[in-house]
This record gives structure tokens, C-alpha cells and sequence, in this order.
């Protein structure tokens, strides 16, 4: 355990779940890189382990865990905070992205996109939130989607959970601000990770470095909801304000 009186004024103590993602691993070297103290979570082990590795002494702690399992979130936020002597900042960055047209035909894999997407974030926000305020102050990140904005056929599962994360996130923010707390969403477009490796990719796809590199910058300014690419504010701007009759008519919105 590192005890609080160890930590120097700069010294960051933070907590990343779905620290194995492509983004969140990202920002976490960057973090390692300039003195913060890590403690990790992630479901797989063997990309953990090599993660861990390459992060060197910053890390303190790393746990393989499956964040659906809401029931142990609690218990979790409580090791971690433990392991680091106190925190100042908790990253919340796992999802999935599911298969939308077999969420539309299984009760079961809907609710694997909505339980990974929202239930499992807003079950590690709850603890953390009620930590942050006790102590009034810290930040609280969290990687949500311009998916939610608006539903549309290619995702509407997971744009459902999304929405439902970053209108959390907006309450949470005014509930917290008043105790010193921030709390910054982060409406991520399409990145090339992992995740979308399936995807054909576009001219809107972004590349994880500069998106890590976003999240970081906008955690330290202390902002609170941020698209990233910046780019995508005015385009989602038109996509949410569009007529459904104009919606549905065009193609590279409405159809699969």
C-alpha cells in the first residue's frame, strides 16, 4: 500500500477499469509517464500482465476481474482506493460494442451490451462518486460514445447504453461540482482499437494516440463533457437535430 503522505502535490492516484482497452491502456502510460500511481483493472490476465509490465513501478496494484459482475463493484472501488492510499482520479473505460442485430433477436445478448455499457459503469460510479464527495475532491472519468446521441439502426443497442451512461455522467457532474469533484464524459467517435477491428474503416475513424492524448489534456483542464475528436460536436450537432423523416432517408445514418 502507498500511503497518502507519500504522494507529491503532482502525484496522481488512479484507478482505471477496462485498463486493457487500447484507449484506457493509452492513457495510462501517459499517466505512468509523468508520475502517477496506477492501479488497474482488466478481464483478461495475459494482456494485463503485459500491460503492468510496460507501465513499470507506477503501477501499484493490478486485478483481473469481469466488471459485469455489478455485485463485486463495490468491494472492488474499496481494494483499489486501499491499494493507492486514497484517490484522486478513476477512469471508467470498458465496453463492448455487441452484434446489433443478434441483440434484437436474444433477450440475453441485449442485455450483455446494456450490462457491460451502463449497469456495470454506473455500479463502479456509485462507490466512486460517494468517495470523491465524502473527501471533496478527485475527478471522475468516463468513456462514453457518440453512439448515444442518436439511436440508429447499425448500433441502437449500444447507443441505447451509452445514452443512458452519458446522461448519468450529466447528473452526476451537477450533483458532485459544489464538493470539488469533477466528473468528465468523454463522446468518443469511432476509434481504430481492437474493438472495430471488424469495422470498415473511414475518413471519421481516429487513431488511439491522439485520443489519448485528448482525454488527458481534458481531465487536467477539468472539463466536463468533450467530444473526441472534436470534430464530431458539430457534426452530431446536425445528426441530433435532423427531422426523423430526413433521418430516416439517409442512407449513411439510417441504414445498417
Amino acid at each position: 500500500m502507498v500511503g497518502a503522505g507519500l504522494c507529491s502535490a503532482a502525484m496522481k492516484r488512479v484507478i482505471v477499469f477496462g485498463a486493457t482497452s487500447a484507449i484506457a491502456a493509452a492513457v495510462a502510460q501517459r499517466l505512468a509517464r509523468r508520475g502517477d500511481l496506477l492501479w488497474l483493472v482488466g478481464r483478461d490476465r495475459d494482456k494485463l500482465d503485459r500491460l503492468v509490465a510496460s507501465l513499470g513501478s507506477a503501477v501499484v496494484g493490478a486485478v483481473a476481474a469481469d466488471l459485469d459482475r455489478t455485485g463485486d463493484s463495490e468491494a472492488l472501488v474499496q481494494r483499489g482506493i486501499a491499494a493507492l492510499g486514497g484517490l484522486d482520479l478513476a477512469i471508467v473505460a470498458h465496453g463492448m460494442l455487441g452484434d446489433q442485430r443478434r441483440s434484437e433477436q436474444s433477450w440475453s445478448h441485449a442485455e450483455e451490451i446494456l450490462r457491460t455499457n451502463l449497469l456495470s459503469p454506473v455500479s463502479l460510479l456509485v462507490p466512486l462518486a460517494n468517495a470523491l464527495e465524502a473527501q471533496g475532491h478527485g475527478d471522475l472519468a468516463v468513456l462514453s460514445s457518440v453512439a448515444g446521441i442518436r439511436g440508429r439502426p447499425r448500433n441502437f443497442t449500444y447507443g441505447a447504453a451509452k445514452a443512458g451512461l452519458t446522461a448519468y455522467t450529466q447528473g452526476l457532474r451537477s450533483r458532485l461540482w459544489k464538493r470539488g469533484v469533477g466528473v468528465h464524459t468523454f463522446k468518443l467517435g469511432p476509434v481504430d482499437t481492437p474493438m472495430t477491428v471488424d469495422h470498415p474503416k473511414n475518413a471519421l475513424f481516429a487513431r488511439v494516440d491522439p485520443v489519448a492524448d485528448a482525454i488527458v489534456a481534458a481531465i487536467d483542464a477539468r472539463a466536463g463533457e468533450v467530444f473526441v475528436p472534436r470534430w464530431w460536436a458539430p457534426i452530431m450537432g446536425v445528426v441530433r437535430r435532423l427531422p426523423e423523416s430526413v433521418f430516416q432517408r439517409v442512407s449513411a445514418l439510417a441504414e445498417r
